[in-house]
């Protein structure tokens, strides 16, 4: 399937590569070639980013922050990612605004759905910094949102994991491996890989998403042009 439009959600431990905190370059590095030659393909790119790298939102518990600082405290962390894959992109010579959800005027534009549409009619890449901008919402959720308004073709989920399966494959080695399921299997058997808000919004609105592993030689591109790697979670 040839794709005008895509939403392209990069989790933050997809940033760690062998680090265990923080960005690798290398990685960081990878994804930026690989999203220029998409942009080269004539796609237009939306990437929502999260921040558990630095911080999540969950973790907030056992150090004794409620619930809604954390998250806030996860979405500041997104904003440190998006700048530094700014960059990257920036040295590449492609044009690229960072939108947040949250307002930080020095470092990133508010998001604006219009403004967000008139970047990618002046070809232009978006990078969705601070999730929804509201506590108790994932990055999928973002993702999930900012495809719907958009009109995106589809969802992207790079992420640690190369498939969803019935359950975790390192703990049971019959876990049976989904090349596609549908969004009410997926909820129905209460699948973890993807935040469920997210799918089941994606449902409503006949959102198709892909999720792949980022690891391995331009799965990126092998994921969005050739369709040959991870599971897509759609209708029949």
């Amino acid at each position: 399937m040839a794709y005008k439009r895509i939403i392209l959600k990069l989790s933050g431990e997809a940033l760690l590569g062998d680090k265990g905190y923080g960005v690798d370059v290398s990685v960081m590095n990878n994804i930026a070639d690989q999203v220029a030659t998409l942009r080269k393909n004539g796609i237009e790119i939306g990437i929502v980013i999260g921040g558990g790298n630095i911080f999540r939102g969950s973790e907030g518990e056992e150090l004794n922050i409620d619930r809604a600082t954390a998250d806030y405290m996860g979405m500041l962390a997104t904003e440190i990612n998006a700048l530094a894959l700014q960059s990257s992109l920036i040295e590449r010579g492609i044009d690229v605004r960072v939108m947040s959800s949250l307002s930080l005027v020095e470092i990133a534009e508010p998001y604006i759905l219009a403004k967000a549409l008139s970047h990618f009619k002046k070809d232009r890449i978006i990078i969705f910094a601070g999730g929804t901008g509201l506590p108790f919402f994932t990055t999928d959720t973002t993702a999930a949102l900012r495809a719907i308004e958009l009109k995106a073709d589809a969802i992207f989920k790079a992420t640690r994991v190369d498939a969803i399966y019935s359950d975790d494959p390192l703990k049971n080695r019959n876990a049976k491996r989904y090349y596609k399921i549908t969004y009410t299997e997926f909820l129905s058997k209460n699948l973890k890989a993807m935040d469920a808000t997210a799918v089941s919004l994606c449902r409503d609105y006949n959102m198709p998403i892909i999720l792949f592993n980022i690891k391995g030689k331009d799965n990126i591109l092998k994921a969005i042009l050739e369709g040959v790697i991870g599971t897509i979670i759609k209708e029949d």
